[in-house]
């Protein structure tokens, strides 16, 4: 059969999201088994907007900064995950002759995670210490991949929304990357493409042509010391997927022609076992 190929788009502004529902489904015409999970962020933020609920962020001691996700919040999560972003780009590959299928980590017990239901951050009125409670993320804990595969066998390109369920069958939301090197792993995926609003990792960010190519796994502390922001979850994903058995993680740029393809060839950062 042929190889699996798990992709995560973002969820940013700037991704051209038509070029890859359009690369996704050239490969997808050519045989390859393809699984797509996507972000939301950009969706939710316009959602918030549009309805008034600020956009509020969670800070730990160690400086990660995470979406403060109580249950208004989480609501609006859902319906940006699950009733835009994940419908919007099913219907794209399905108007491209692909059989997309969308469903998120709730659906058939996809994603099953532990939520954070006592989260230690910093307090940004005064720089101490506290507990949040409130907050409706998880740490994903199993993939059920025996469904993923169902699909894949069966014809479908599954469209995943980046929503996991809890213990106590709560949605909770999950980082979208580290979610797809979950999927990967589980899937024993030869290759977890990330894309997004920047070539790879950059020295020098925001220096394009200071892009790093390939990155072995004995250089990783390396790049997560390059990293900033969000690049370093991604760095810290492409870690779990390899620590996973994936055998190459490709961080490439979604506002090209061809994202997939290009990053298949050779473009991007290549992160690799040596």
């Amino acid at each position: 059969m042929s190889e699996i190929i798990v992709v995560k788009v973002g969820g940013g502004a700037g991704v051209d999201v038509d070029s890859v529902c359009a690369d996704l489904a050239v490969l997808a015409h050519t045989g390859k088994r393809l699984v797509l999970v996507h972000g939301t962020s950009a969706a939710v933020d316009r959602l918030s907007e549009r309805v008034g609920v600020p956009r509020r962020t969670l800070q730990s001691p160690s400086g990660h900064v995470s979406r403060y996700t109580d249950p208004e919040t989480l609501e609006l999560y859902v319906m940006a995950a699950n009733g835009q972003v994940n419908t919007t780009l099913t219907a794209k590959l399905q108007a491209l002759g692909v059989n997309a299928l969308g469903l998120s980590g709730v659906d058939g017990r996809l994603m099953a995670a532990q939520r954070k239901d006592a989260v230690r951050v910093i307090d940004p009125s005064n720089g101490r210490q506290r507990i949040v409670r409130d907050d409706f993320t998880g740490k994903i804990e199993r993939i059920n991949a025996e469904l993923l595969q169902l699909l894949l066998a069966n014809g479908y390109l599954p469209v995943i929304a980046p929503l996991a369920i809890s213990q106590a069958c709560e949605p909770l939301n999950v980082d979208g990357d580290r979610a797809a090197a979950m999927i990967a792993t589980a899937l024993r995926a030869e290759t977890l493409v990330i894309l997004t609003n920047v070539p790879g990792l950059l020295a020098r960010f925001p220096d394009e042509s200071s892009l790093v190519r390939h990155v072995p796994r004995a250089h990783l502390e390396r790049a997560l010391e390059l990293a900033g922001g969000r690049m370093k979850k991604k760095i810290l994903a492409a870690q779990e997927a390899l620590e996973g058995g994936v055998q190459r993680i490709l961080l490439a740029d979604s506002r090209r022609p061809q994202p997939l393809q290009t990053a298949l060839a050779g473009e991007g950062t290549a992160i690799t076992h040596d």
